[in-house]
């Protein structure tokens, strides 16, 4: 028997994005001049209309100043951080 891992909670990553940016009084042309990203591709994000690359995160997370462990660690909102599987 498969069992699957629970959905990821994009929505909460996606405003955490929007938390951090607010917290930080930065307006997306700023986020995008120090995260080398295009302002067009943070709004997407931010709107949900796309994910971004795992190459986005790791940009985002450096111009924010956050650990990317924490920053992903609101996909498991709802649910358990995975940890060490017993067996």
């Amino acid at each position: 028997m498969t069992i699957l891992p629970p959905d990821p909670d994009l929505n909460a990553l996606r405003l955490e994005l929007a938390r951090l940016r607010a917290a930080h009084g930065w307006t997306y042309d700023e986020l995008a001049a120090r995260s080398g990203l295009a302002r067009r591709t943070l709004i997407e994000i931010e709107q949900g209309r796309t994910v971004g690359t795992l190459k986005t995160w790791h940009a985002l997370a450096h111009a924010l100043g956050t650990p990317l462990d924490e920053l992903f660690s609101t996909l498991c909102h709802g649910h358990d951080l995975p940890g060490p599987v017993d067996g």
